[in-house]
């Protein structure tokens, strides 16, 4: 059998300092995964919410189509001006 041998206190200190940087490492990728859940869920929020503002212009644009016919809205001066 070989006898043991004891590391130095700078070896010692080396492989703490490694153990614990991979930790924090660790934890902030833990971090950064839960952010970009939090961002994904955020994002499906606002694709719905602009499904719905999607649906709501083109309820308008088929109301006011009804309405006045095929034709071009200014906004500036609410004028209609129909399409030949």
């Amino acid at each position: 059998m070989s006898k043991e041998k004891v590391l130095t206190e700078t070896e010692i200190e080396n492989i703490k300092t490694v153990r614990d940087d991979f930790q924090i490492l660790v934890g902030n990728v833990g971090e950064v995964e839960v952010a970009i859940m939090n961002l994904n869920k955020k994002k499906k929020e606002l694709e719905k919410e602009l499904e719905l503002i999607q649906d709501k212009e083109k309820e308008i644009a088929i109301n006011l189509e009804k309405k006045y016919g095929k034709g071009n809205i200014s906004l500036e001066t609410g004028k209609f001006t129909p399409i030949e």
